[in-house]
């Protein structure tokens, strides 16, 4: 409906396309009056003239079937549009946050019609038209209104509601019609169809009060454990009765929510539950970028699964991918037929390693649609933190580039200062509307200032994932232990940056994938048991070294085969013991981190990292004091990592006893046993720079963790 005048006579015409019908009538509500209206097409077009009503006014279509079938219902054309001005505005300009909120598809009522709003942004489209199984996926039915320069379009659907599939038809300059899933779209249809379903998702009863009051009180404060379980939730365990398919998200929260809680972690980090068509790329190939993916459960399901776990006091963290987006066609690539998401220069927007696109950091709606995406995880399922994924590939315009395969800044520089951009106004705008929320960067260069705040100069994260100590450690643990003392420098050149940024020390999926190795077999050794000592040792070295922790499932128990996406862990290996003592190695070593204030609340503190000793390579030791700021405390790490059983004196600095809180070669964790009976008293011989020192046994392939504890007098006989 809209103004018309015909002659003399200023009124309103109606049209309306509807196949099938016979007959078809406007209805004014107000008065019951009705206008029979003329079929114009014989595809069921049907037009009206209403003279004398200068102003559109609420009416409905009454039609009439073969069969004397008669329909009266709601125009969707008869309803102003959804999204005003100033949300038009603050879009264009890339400042509207909550976008997710009004683009997309809406369940609303609108003046007292159930219906669902639908929007997509679409500027150098000539059509847009929205398509689904309640207009037979024939788009002359239901095109949508262009709000102007915006370049969004718009349409209420009364009587639409959850559950309908729906796409968007575009049509682009060319005239060429392009079927596309929406970019804003909840929950999606299993492929190949991969059509988006309405879902209301705003509707789930959160019982996590007390975790998130808490997580805001925290804001600002890395002095607290964090040790994080890597996940992939399809293969973390599966159901083989059930025809080997992965636990739902409901079924998998009571286990995982056990399992974690007994093996100490304080957070679960999912690799990518955003939705993606392809097993074979683990999440990290995004087409749905607001959806929790279908294989798993609904949208609610999985805020359930959020909601369960921090209600068992357990953080969720989750991959997040704005450096790339895939090919599909049916997804975000040539999205109005132009270069619309993505670099129209394949010098900036092609993606060289995984074949993917690259967004257009510097563009204001792209922008903003990335932004409203990592705040809408946070809004909508209350999830803990977001790990940014391939954050390198986004800094460097020269990327896995060849010389004349990128395009300088507009300085001549290499630096990506449109995505740089980006990235701190992510983390400001995390930060700002969800305080304690944790942005993790996966940045694997030099760049300075990854967690250095924003005002600051720095990109705003709150934790960086420590590559180069992973490199280096897992290349001198590679090695048998007879070559280690020619790579004794791999375990001591991390010292020299590791304050310069907050780390996250972490073995993740990466490392046990493409022929690389399982944790284990990654080990310098000929026999699992000496692989599981060295990794034994690996682990206690790790948790004793400042930053916090990340380990991928399955590395907690030395499973043997690299990951595969398509199986489950192999959880039968517990029952033997070189691998059930690492994971149990593991829960305690997490316990430990969690309570001595040393480690977990300290890691980013200079101060609680000495060194005693780490020259003697051809001994394979390295010795190291952590302490918390006062020094109430101490615990004195001896990591050796040679084969031979050693007698070897080391220096500490307080006398007194020192016991013995965790031996690696424990028979406990599957080791032969030799230790230092539990604790050793230091004497008065000067040792490395100290007064006092300690004469300990070394067995072969372990790390030592002792705690000073006061001497205490002897009683008298």
């Amino acid at each position: 409906m809209h103004p018309h005048t015909k002659g003399r006579s200023a009124g309103v015409v109606v049209r309306a396309l509807l196949s099938h019908a016979e007959t078809c009538a406007v209805v004014d509500l107000a008065s019951g009056q009705a206008w029979p209206m003329t079929a114009v097409n014989p595809a069921g077009l049907f037009e009206v003239f209403i003279p004398k009503r200068p102003a559109v006014f609420r009416y409905q279509l009454r039609t009439t079937r073969p069969g004397g079938e008669l329909r009266q219902f709601f125009d969707p054309y008869s309803f102003l549009p959804t999204l005003g001005a100033q949300d038009l505005y603050l879009f264009n300009e890339g400042n509207e946050h909550r976008i997710y909120e009004k683009l997309g598809a809406q369940v609303r009522v609108m003046d007292d019609v159930h219906g669902v709003s639908f929007a997509v942004w679409a500027p150098s489209a000539t059509q847009v038209s929205l398509v689904g199984n309640f207009n037979h996926w024939d788009s002359r039915y239901h095109p949508m209104r262009s709000l102007g320069s915006s370049g969004v379009w718009e349409l209420f659907v009364p009587g639409v509601g959850e559950g309908e599939v729906y796409k968007f038809a575009i049509r682009d300059q060319q005239g060429t019609v392009r079927l596309k899933t929406d970019p804003y779209g909840t929950y999606f249809e299993a492929p190949p169809n991969n059509a988006s379903v309405v879902c209301d998702v705003s509707r789930f009863a959160w019982s996590d009060v007390a975790w998130m009051e808490r997580r805001r009180a925290q804001a600002g404060r890395l002095d607290r454990p964090i040790s994080i379980y890597e996940v992939h939730l399809g293969s973390w365990r599966r159901k083989p009765e059930d025809a080997n398919r992965p636990l739902s998200y409901r079924e998998l929260g009571p286990v995982l929510a056990d399992y974690v809680t007994e093996m100490g972690f304080t957070h679960v980090e999912f690799m990518p539950l955003a939705e993606h068509p392809f097993d074979g790329s683990w999440g990290y190939q995004v087409t749905g970028f607001f959806a929790p993916t279908h294989r798993y459960g609904r949208p609610a399901d999985f805020a359930w699964l959020v909601d369960f776990l921090h209600q068992r006091g357990i953080g969720v963290i989750l991959d997040w991918v704005p450096a790339h987006f895939p090919r599909d066609s049916f997804a975000l690539a040539e999205f109005d037929g132009t270069h619309l998401y993505e670099h129209a220069d394949p010098r900036k927007g092609a993606h060289m390693d995984w074949g993917t696109l690259i967004f257009n950091y510097g563009r204001n709606e792209v922008r903003c649609f990335l932004v409203a995406n990592a705040l809408a995880w946070l809004d909508r399922y209350h999830v803990d933190g977001l790990r940014v994924d391939a954050v390198a590939s986004m800094l460097y315009l020269d990327y896995s580039r060849e010389a004349g395969q990128w395009i300088p800044n507009k300085y001549g520089g290499r630096e990506n200062l449109e995505a740089i951009d980006f990235l701190k106004q992510v983390n400001e705008r995390v930060h700002q509307y969800h305080p304690g929320a944790l942005m993790i960067a996966e940045e694997s260069t030099s760049f300075p200032g990854v967690t250095k705040p924003v005002a600051d100069g720095g990109l705003g994260f709150d934790l960086k994932w420590n590559m180069g100590w992973m490199h280096d450690t897992l290349r001198y643990f590679g090695k048998e232990s007879v070559y280690r003392k020619w790579h004794q420098n791999d375990l001591t050149f991390g010292m020299l940056y590791q304050y310069a940024e907050n780390f996250v020390t972490v073995f993740s999926h990466d490392e046990v994938v493409h022929g690389k190795g399982s944790m284990l077999y990654k080990m310098g050794a000929w026999h699992i048991a000496e692989k599981a000592a060295n990794l034994r040792a690996l682990y206690a070295h790790m948790w004793a070294y400042p930053g916090k922790k990340l380990l991928f499932m399955g590395g907690e128990f030395a499973q043997s085969r690299e990951w595969n996406h398509d199986s489950s862990l192999d959880w039968h290996l517990c029952q033997y013991p070189d691998h059930e003592g690492v994971r149990l190695l593991v829960r305690d070593l997490n316990r430990l981190y969690s309570a001595q204030p040393a480690l977990g609340q300290a890691d980013f503190n200079p101060q609680s990292f000495r060194w005693i000793s780490c020259q003697d390579a051809d001994a394979g030791i390295i010795s190291y004091l952590r302490t918390e700021p006062g020094e109430g405390s101490f615990l004195l790490v001896l990591g050796h990592f040679s084969g031979a059983t050693r007698t070897y004196r080391i220096g500490v600095p307080r006398a007194g006893a020192w016991r013995e809180v965790i031996n690696t070669n424990s028979q406990y964790y599957g080791g032969t046993g030799l230790g230092n009976e539990g604790r050793r008293q230091t004497e008065d011989v000067v040792s490395d720079g100290y007064p006092q020192s300690i004469n300990f046994t070394l067995p072969p392939l372990c790390t030592l963790i002792f705690e000073w504890t006061e001497a205490k007098p002897t009683p008298s006989s």
